[in-house]
């Protein structure tokens, strides 16, 4: 027998869901009525399988070498199975695989590189975007305050927390870096009365906000700004900053960098949030198993992960004093499969707006993305972090605006008392 399918048959063996095979020749390996049925059009794709690559296996299944049948659930259960080994060990760095990304990080990051990475990604369709997002739009971890809350009112819990969070009152100058859609920009100035600016690099965003700003008449105090954040200038520094799914477009090698500029462009006393993916393992940028590159060829051009430890270690070089740290892993594990599901229950739709040979490479990109994104948080193999900053007063804190104990805030009671 063919050593690759005797290898392949081994892996049908003991999964939890009940995987079929179809050959390029059209035989047939294991259960006709499996719950998913990978259909291999050429020979790579049996490979991929055999060595547990699922990345790759989605590789294929973007390019259309393969064909995958069954609800996206549980082929990640698949794709979890088969895999060889933890992908957080396997795409982990030696110490010269860590100088030589770092090097290359620098390279990846100039300004005109991000911001043809941010258009490859949001600039896509914001009619399909709008398929499986919740009406504000928010592309970022929704927050559970119950189990049994819906995507909509879990994304709104989660703008009020970030507002609690940092405190925001009526008049204080909010700036939003990476604003996306404007979801948390428009609801701090609806909800808490703040003069808001919003920065982003994608032309659609920054057109759907700048129309959302019209229609709601808020013109007067709150602007929208296709800018760089290492390019935004400011007379006047803001009272509080909101970093919200930016930091991962940032690089490893500018997170200092990053959170440096944001120190220069916050008062002292003031707050920063910076809400973001964080790498699930200590030594690595990515995922293995082909996962990570996966995301970087189809997804986020780019895009990098830092551990937590390091994202506080590089908040504290840049300036800022760390106040609180809450890992949000679950609730991004559930609001993935929200997405997903969304998406799901809407591929017709999805496929009149993405229409063409691009368009579906893209559409199966994403199904892949949202579906095997939701499993990694879930196995904790990726993690979500909040984490609450302050420019920390330094000398006499006589020489700020507010009492030293009105600045910095004592006890966390505040964030969960709401309005």
């Amino acid at each position: 027998m063919n050593p690759l399918i005797s290898a392949i048959e081994k892996k049908l063996q003991g999964l939890p869901v009940s995987l079929g095979l179809v050959l390029p020749d059209g035989t047939q390996i294991g259960p006709r009525d499996a719950s998913v049925t990978l259909v291999a059009k050429q020979q790579s794709a049996l490979a991929h399988l055999a060595s547990g690559q699922a990345g790759l296996i989605g590789q294929d299944y973007v390019e259309g070498l393969c064909d995958v049948r069954g609800s996206m659930r549980d082929v990640m259960t698949v794709a979890a199975s088969i895999l060889p080994d933890s992908p957080i060990e396997a795409a982990r760095l030696g110490w010269l695989t860590a100088v030589i990304s770092r090097v290359m990080s620098v390279w990846r990051h100039s300004i005109e590189r991000d911001a043809k990475q941010i258009e490859f990604h949001y600039d896509l369709s914001d009619d399909f975007y709008g398929l499986w997002l919740d009406p504000h739009r928010v592309y970022s971890c929704a927050y559970y305050e119950t189990p049994s809350m819906s995507l909509a009112q879990a994304q709104e819990a989660k703008l009020d927390l970030i507002c609690r969070k940092l405190r925001l009152t009526a008049g204080e100058r909010f700036l939003d870096v990476g604003a996306g859609w404007g979801g948390l920009l428009l609801w701090a100035a609806e909800h808490y009365g703040v003069d808001a600016t919003g920065i982003t690099l994608s032309r659609n965003q920054h057109a759907h906000v700048s129309r959302m700003i019209e229609e709601k008449g808020l013109s007067g105090r709150v602007r929208m700004q296709l800018l760089d954040y290492r390019k935004l200038e400011s007379a006047k520094p803001f009272d509080k900053i909101a970093s919200v799914g930016m930091f991962e477009h940032v690089g490893r090698a500018q997170i200092q960098e990053y959170f440096g500029r944001l120190r220069l462009l916050l008062r002292p006393g003031g707050l920063m949030l910076n809400h973001g993916i964080t790498a699930g393992g200590l030594h690595n940028h990515q995922l293995g198993s082909g996962m990570g590159d996966f995301i970087e060829k189809y997804i986020f051009p780019g895009g990098e992960l830092v551990h937590i430890g390091d994202v506080i270690t590089q908040l504290s070089a840049g300036g800022l004093e760390a106040l609180d740290v809450e890992n949000l892993r679950p609730h991004y594990a559930r609001t993935l499969w929200a997405w997903s599901d969304a998406l799901e229950a809407r591929l017709d739709e999805a496929k009149s707006i993405l229409q063409g040979e691009q368009g579906e490479r893209a559409l199966r990109a994403y199904r892949m993305y949202l579906a095997g994104c939701a499993k990694g948080f879930e196995n904790g193999w990726v993690a979500l972090h909040q984490v609450l900053a302050q420019h920390a007063p330094t000398g006499r804190v006589d020489e700020l605006d507010e009492p030293a104990d009105q600045v910095y805030p004592w006890r966390r009671a505040y964030i969960f008392a709401k309005k």
